[in-house]
């Protein structure tokens, strides 16, 4: 008997294998890919694995800049190049998957996990293995789990099967074919080539980012006034009880009231308050407290949790549930985390009955993101500080609420009440074990009702209302997990993506030139494009092929009547969509003003991205923009020039973008074959020998190609 099982990454194979049999053989595959043989229970099995997807979505007849609806699936090394690596992968699944007795899919119990392994079995093995395969479900690579999951196979779910075959469909309907449109609008009515990305849910992300661009710009501050004295005694703030007061005439007359005159302590209230402990962390509740605490994009914490778990450190991460259930053995996590003497320290507290504070939220395919109890050997800084940050956090649910006592003092000035607040901590609780949350505990001033205490300094702040914060990543996810826009799984990919596209920039999330006027033509044009309603309703059918509410087909039937329709409007509205996204992108690409009066924009070259003036030939200033530079709103305090940030992770450095701003020009012997200084990119210019005589040429060549004849060079010298 030969049985092959699927899995989605070489880590987890290796994982699997090794659990099921402590003996099992590592093989190579042409030298590159790596798979495993092992024995058990009288069978023969191979463990093998993808990476990731193995096939992507194509047009039934390749035309390039065609719009499709008739899509089949094939190996995605044959699709993309940036892919190539996965032929290897799905050869090795070639060899040893033909002609197996059974097959298990052991990918991530997700919809794109499901999926990745069907198509695998289906394409790859032959669409007679589907008939003999079954299914592993497990949310941590222990052995344990493994094992219970390999002996407790259930079917593969077709539910899953089909939202992820319908979601791959509609991103490409969404995706690709109206991207297509689009560009096609700017070539067919400016005879350019314009590559636009629009998307499903990637479009109503920056529509959102926009509107609260507008909403900033847009904002008109409002005056107010917040009245405030200090005291004499210990320097206490007390604040006037009205807050922010807009009305300036009011201001004036409690200040004038108030001022120079004693305060009198009218009430002292003590209160009680609890604050609960956290629940335990799901994938979005995990990228928030990373982006708060470390500063993290919820892209780095997917990867280094993706990381901790393809190590068998902490549970799958992609999870909705902030539900921890019984079955996870939780005295036996906490026994083994105990190996460790820091989290020992705060195990040794618990209470004897381990009753964790859960949320709300649940989700049916895995748990809440938890350690499993293995302690780590070695990891990334990314990966310890956001494996500390899980297992502090899965301690501290199981602990009783934190107590505080609240002391709120009312004070009088000439009848205008004033108050003052002080908070202490009567008992830790959690906190005491969740070191990434500060305890704000104060003294409580030693006053009593009916004391009169001297007022040092009346003040009175004239501030201004503010507008709308930006988002950043982490607030961002938030809003599209409210919105219900994407998945878990996918929401930290699709705002890398509007980075990726130049439609947005900053930690403080701003929208560029191209990112708005995109979202404005297609709301002027195509409105249902930019709709969160839209998609929105189709997020909710896909979950409904899950419940079995609904059919994959029906699904897909309604996305390809809403991007037809879209279609329409975007061919009925060529000339003005056309127009207005190539302005906007001529636009976007302004980054100063040159010297000579023209205007410096971004442009690609043969050897990269550059800036070159727009006043060319006439005027041949450039700057050459180093790989992956991006030029950012600030000038360069010296010359004016844009600033660019190039490098990466600690490399990463603000510089100007012209590289010789504030050098001095070293002198050297002059070479009689110089004969100026190069226009366009201000290294020497040499006079040089030609098969058509003598000509002045860069010695920056050859990546500086500029040239001239010596006529040329003599008239412009005049």
């Amino acid at each position: 008997m030969h049985e092959v099982i699927i899995c989605e990454k070489p880590s987890s194979a290796e994982k699997i294998a090794k659990a099921l049999s402590p003996g099992a053989k590592k093989k190579v595959y042409n030298k590159k890919v790596k798979y495993w043989e092992l024995t058990r229970d009288s069978k023969d099995i191979t463990v093998v694995s993808g990476v990731g997807h193995l096939y992507s979505l194509v047009p039934e007849k390749s035309k390039r800049y065609k719009v499709s609806f008739d899509l089949h699936w094939a190996p995605s090394h044959e699709v993309s190049k940036s892919s190539a690596f996965t032929r290897d992968y799905l050869r090795t699944i070639k060899k040893v998957g033909k002609n197996a007795d059974s097959y298990i899919h052991a990918c991530d119990y997700d919809v794109e996990g499901t999926l990745i392994g069907f198509n695998a079995l289906k394409y790859a093995c032959g669409e007679d293995s589907l008939s003999k395969a079954s299914r592993m479900k497990f949310s941590t690579l222990t052995k344990k789990d493994i094992v219970d999951a390999y002996e407790n196979r259930i079917d593969i779910d077709m539910h899953q099967v089909d939202n992820g075959i319908a979601r791959h469909i509609l991103d490409y309907y969404f995706g690709m074919n109206l991207s297509i449109a689009l560009s096609n609008s700017v070539r067919k009515t400016k005879h350019r080539f314009l590559k636009l990305s629009v998307g499903r849910v990637q479009t109503p992300t920056l529509s959102i980012l926009v509107k609260r661009e507008k909403e900033i710009r847009e904002f008109v501050p409002e005056p107010y006034w917040v009245i405030r004295a200090i005291l004499d005694f210990e320097d206490i703030e007390i604040k006037h009880v009205a807050g922010n007061i807009f009305d300036k005439q009011l201001a004036e007359e409690i200040f004038n009231k108030c001022n120079g005159k004693d305060a009198v302590v009218d009430k002292i209230k003590l209160s009680e308050s609890k604050t609960r402990p956290p629940v335990p962390f799901n994938l979005s509740g995990l990228q928030a407290e990373a982006y708060s605490v470390f500063g993290f994009s919820p892209k780095r914490t997917q990867i280094a949790a993706q990381n901790l778990y393809s190590a068998g450190y902490t549970s799958y991460p992609r999870t909705s549930s902030q539900v921890l259930p019984e079955s996870l053995g939780f005295d036996n996590i906490f026994r083994q985390l105990a190996g460790n003497p820091e989290f020992k320290k705060h195990i040794d507290e618990l209470p004897s009955k381990l009753k964790p504070h859960n949320g709300r939220k649940t989700d049916a395919a895995h748990p809440p993101i938890h350690p499993t109890g293995i302690l780590p050997a070695k990891l990334s800084s990314d990966e310890q500080k956001i494996y500390n940050l899980i297992v502090y956090r899965f301690i501290a649910v199981f602990f009783e609420s934190a107590k505080f006592e609240t002391m709120s003092t009312t004070l009088d000035i000439e009848g205008e009440k004033f108050r003052f607040k002080r908070r202490r901590v009567t008992h830790k609780g959690w906190m005491a074990h969740y070191p990434f949350k500060k305890i704000d505990d104060e003294r409580f001033p030693e006053v009593e009702e009916g004391d009169v205490m001297s007022v040092k300094e009346l003040i009175s702040d004239e501030k201004e209302t503010k507008p709308p914060a930006r988002y950043n990543q982490a607030s961002l996810i938030k809003e599209l997990e409210k919105k219900n826009l994407g998945t878990k799984a996918t929401r930290a990919d699709i705002i890398d993506k509007l980075y990726d596209r130049q439609y947005i920039d900053g930690t403080k999330i701003e929208v560029n030139q191209l990112g708005e006027d995109l979202i404005d033509t297609l709301t002027t044009y195509c409105h249902n494009l930019t709709s969160e309603k839209l998609t929105r309703d189709l997020e909710i059918k896909l979950e409904g092929i899950n419940q079995d509410k609904t059919t994959k087909e029906s699904v897909i039937d309604e996305g390809e009547k809403d991007v037809k329709e879209i279609l329409g409007d975007i061919d009925k509205n060529m000339q003005g969509i056309g127009s207005k996204l190539y302005e906007a992108y001529q636009a976007s690409n302004i980054v100063g003003a040159c010297r000579c009066g023209g205007k410096l924009v971004k442009r690609s070259g043969r050897y990269g991205d550059f800036v070159g003036c727009t006043n060319y030939p006439d005027c041949n200033v450039t700057y050459s923009l180093p790989r992956n530079a991006t030029i950012i709103k600030s000038k360069c305090e010296k010359c004016g020039l844009p600033m660019i940030v190039a490098g990466k992770g600690k490399n990463k450095q603000e510089m100007c973008l012209d590289p010789n701003c504030g050098k001095e020009k070293a002198t050297k012997p002059h070479d009689p074959k110089v004969v100026g200084e190069c226009p366009k990119c201000g290294k020497d210019l040499l006079k040089r020998s030609g098969r058509f005589g003598e000509f002045v040429g860069c010695s920056g060549f050859p990546k500086c190609n500029f040239t001239c004849s010596l006529e040329e060079l003599e008239s412009k010298l005049k």
